[in-house]
């Protein structure tokens, strides 16, 4: 399995060291929103109110919220939940976030997001909204910063798993992987298009500038 929920709050691993059953993979469930928060709040030290992009159908939607929220009230910034479940309601959802007037815009991890970067960091772009995202493939598709961990570490982890099964190994004895890092990724062009300068200590901290 690769999923961003946790394995052992749904039922499908008794543990993350010992799944049990006949199913083993990697599990990608601990999210870093409280930091995507905070960073937007570097580049837009100014900052009263952040949306956030969600897909309420998600299985992490509901804690990955909470944890915003709590951020969101330590920095003093007000937060707007907005959803959408299909690509049909995305452009509602952008509707949404621009009446709403928010200065910044956090997108949740989701597969449906993933799927429709390019389109969501094109409004994000257009709506001259500094945003941030849990994948670097965003940041790649023109978003302004990423912070999240690798899908491609990820897939390695994956297949290791693999290999040791088809070896022989019993999927019920071998542990369930989580991601050992995140990372940040910035894109300089569209900071410099949205008319924003990131602050030296992000730049120093970014594992990825794309020019």
């Amino acid at each position: 399995m690769r999923i961003t929920g946790d394995p052992v709050e749904t039922g499908l691993a008794t543990s993350m060291a010992r799944p049990g059953g006949n199913i083993t993979g990697v599990a990608d469930f601990v999210s870093p929103i409280g930091k995507h928060i905070e960073f937007l709040k570097q580049v837009a030290p100014r900052l009263k109110r952040v949306a956030v992009l969600q897909n309420p159908a998600g299985n992490q939607t509901e804690v990955q919220l909470r944890q915003s929220r709590e951020v969101a009230r330590a920095l003093g910034l007000e937060l707007y939940a907005v959803g959408a479940r299909t690509p049909q309601e995305l452009d509602a959802a952008f509707a949404s976030i621009v009446a709403d007037r928010s200065g910044a815009l956090a997108v949740l991890a989701d597969g449906l997001f993933t799927i429709h970067r390019a389109r969501i960091a094109e409004f994000a772009l257009k709506a001259r909204l500094p945003a941030i995202y849990a994948r670097r493939e965003f940041a790649e598709a023109g978003g302004l910063m990423s912070y999240g961990s690798s899908l491609s570490e990820q897939y390695r982890l994956v297949a290791n798993l693999v290999d040791k099964i088809l070896r022989g190994a019993k999927p019920a004895d071998l542990p369930v992987e989580q991601p050992g890092r995140f990372e940040l990724v910035l894109n300089v062009k569209t900071a410099h298009a949205l008319g924003l300068t990131i602050p030296p200590s992000l730049l120093l901290r970014a594992d990825r500038v794309l020019d």
